[in-house]
């Protein structure tokens, strides 16, 4: 698939990766010593191997049943945490109480977990990392890079903390220049005027080109393709937070092209809590990226070679070492963590990732076509018209008073009152706007594979309704 195709399905209905079947229906549960499980659900629970035809009415419904979140609840934030199936919720008590009957250790790169992660994200075994969250795949990824004073590393101000912290502690530590783009929102944008932003901001030292996709604050997919490409042709190592990815966007890692990618498990992917991945472009594959390998070091490790070092990073197809072995033997680790991270994967392969992200997809244009229809199109701070920019992720500001959209504390009682009078749980979003003296409040929504129209309705109108009273 090229990359232009890559950066513009919005609901294309493609199937790459659909109905991967890792484990089919009769796979049984293996013993402790690996993490290869796959159990049944507790007695009167769906399971994803029970689902119905993907062409039934009734799909989604059934995949919904896999979740045992409130029905007394609707949960529309799972930009800031997702909810692990029922299936994985089995798989991690099991396993834990397994281990803690035999006391069981763990010392393990957890090559068969990776293998399963790898296959679903589009790269190798080699090149993916399971970490505790994406903030600590953006640290590892900027504390190995080699990194001196003067260095450049150009981003943007919408960044999360997971990615400003470690650039902080590269300039503090190493003398490195951070340097921002200004990032327009809403729908006025194309793919191209982003990377044109960060094609001007370009200089004889930048480094590291490194930005957020989908940015958290807006819900802005970035074209990571597209910046890929331009840090390419720059020969710039690109870095990507990419913590809504996993688990939303059906991207090959490889086709991307990016040298790193920081993302969570537990978000979109549903895995258990304190769970990331964490993507290291680890052999030179010229169709996707013929740039050589950047200079990185493993810093967090216990199986680097106290003495000889390692070869050189491969400049070829094969990779010269497993990088990601490395990165993942840090001790006695958790099986029962682990085991849940491969199950959840498993899940997501079996219903298919591009299903899951056309979904996801559609969910969120009906979400901004409402609003749109309501609020007006400029209410948006989420792009909604080109394809190439949008995800799971809504932001609006909320009020019909545009004086609103500084005020903080009745944002804050908005998504409060939601929550006890509706029984809706959103979040609050604050970020600065170009031309703008002072940041922006809006709220936040998230459609994933566990909603259905009807929700996208209840909120939009629930939200409508409490923003007049509020007026």
């Amino acid at each position: 698939m090229s990359l232009t195709k890559l950066n513009s399905r919005a609901g294309a209905g493609v199937s790459r990766r659909g109905f991967v079947g890792l484990l089919g229906a009769g796979a049984a549960s293996v013993g402790i010593g690996s993490v290869g499980v796959s159990p049944a659900a507790a007695a009167g629970g769906a399971t994803s191997a029970a689902l119905p035809p993907a062409s039934s009415p009734e799909f989604w419904k059934a995949v919904e049943r896999l979740f045992v979140l409130d029905e007394k609840v609707l949960f529309m934030n799972v930009g800031t945490v997702g909810s692990p199936p029922r299936e994985v919720l089995d798989t991690l008590d099991r396993v834990h109480r397994e281990v803690a009957v035999k006391a069981t250790s763990s010392y393990s790169d957890f090559a068969d977990v990776r293998a399963v992660a790898a296959q679903g994200y589009g790269c190798d075994p080699d090149e993916v990392v399971i970490t505790h969250n994406t903030s600590d795949g953006m640290s590892k990824i900027l504390a190995g890079l080699a990194l001196k004073e003067g260095d450049e590393i150009l981003t943007t101000n919408h960044e999360h903390s997971g990615g400003n912290v470690p650039i902080a502690l590269a300039r503090d530590r190493h003398g490195v220049v951070i340097k921002r783009v200004a990032l327009p929102v809403g729908n006025g944008q194309r793919a191209e005027d982003y990377v044109e932003l960060f094609r001007r901001a370009i200089t004889p030292r930048t480094k590291v080109l490194m930005f957020s996709a989908p940015t958290y604050k807006t819900g802005t997919m970035l074209p990571v393709a597209m910046l890929a490409k331009l840090a390419q042709d720059h020969g710039l190592i690109s870095v990507v937070d990419g913590a809504h990815i996993p688990g939303m966007m059906a991207y090959d890692f490889h086709e991307l092209g990016v040298d790193f990618l920081a993302g969570s498990a537990a978000k979109w992917q549903c895995g258990p809590g304190g769970t990331g991945v964490l993507y290291i472009r680890n052999k030179v594959l010229p169709r996707y990226n013929p740039n050589p390998l950047p200079e990185f070091w493993p810093v967090v490790s216990s199986s680097y070679p106290a003495e000889g070092g390692v070869p050189p990073r491969t400049s070829g197809a094969t990779a010269s070492y497993d990088i990601a072995a490395m990165l993942q033997s840090v001790g006695n680790s958790s099986l029962a963590i682990m085991s849940g991270v491969r199950n959840v994967c498993e899940i997501w392969d079996r219903i298919g990732r591009d299903r899951i992200q056309e979904r996801v997809l559609q969910l969120s244009a009906y979400t901004k076509d409402l609003i749109a229809e309501r609020w007006g199109v400029g209410s948006l701070y989420s792009p909604k018209d080109d394809p190439r920019l949008v995800c799971g992720l809504t932001s609006l500001a909320p009020f019909r008073d545009p004086r609103d959209v500084h005020d903080a504390a009745k944002t804050a009682k908005l998504v409060a009152r939601l929550k006890d009078e509706y029984g809706i749980v959103i979040r609050t979003s604050d970020f600065p706007v170009v031309g703008s003296a002072r940041p922006h409040q809006a709220v936040r929504i998230s459609t994933h594979l566990f909603h259905q129209e009807e929700d996208v309705e209840r909120v939009v109108e629930a939200l409508w309704r409490l923003s007049g009273d509020m007026s």
